[in-house]
């Protein structure tokens, strides 16, 4: 198993990774009878696409001496309805760092073979942007 995600009532779950202990909580957003007061699930799913790229773009990096600390990723979530689901997710992708023009095109091309993005069905448009330095 890979996590325990236990719903506490009112529309909100705890969600805990068995391996670490680590836990994060999940509530319904304002738009679908929730208070908004936590990430709602499908903020995850637009949040680990950010995270993910950056965590494969720290594996080449840090191969090819690269540094990366400091990077940010602004994601937005689109959502529409009938069925309600996400629509569209935009990254844009804010990075730090001392890898020349060439390590960068290396970073962005791994970046889009993570396998969250992978996972995405083909349906939801993915805007992504990078902006070096």
């Amino acid at each position: 198993m890979t996590s325990i995600v236990e719903y506490l009532g009112d529309l909100r779950c705890e969600s805990t990774h068995l391996k670490s202990s680590d836990s994060f909580n999940t509530d319904a957003p304002t738009d679908n009878n929730g208070k908004g007061k936590a990430f709602s699930p499908t903020d995850t799913v637009a949040t680990a696409l950010a995270s993910c790229m950056l965590t494969v773009m720290g594996i080449k990096a840090r191969e090819m001496e690269c540094e990366l600390d400091g990077s940010v990723a602004k994601v937005t979530k689109h959502m529409t309805t009938d069925p309600r689901r996400i629509s569209q997710i935009d990254v844009i992708l804010d990075m730090k760092g001392n890898c020349d023009n060439r390590s960068q095109l290396i970073l962005e091309r791994v970046a889009h073979t993570c396998p969250v993005l992978n996972s995405l069905h083909p349906d939801i448009q993915k805007n992504i942007v990078f902006n070096w330095n």
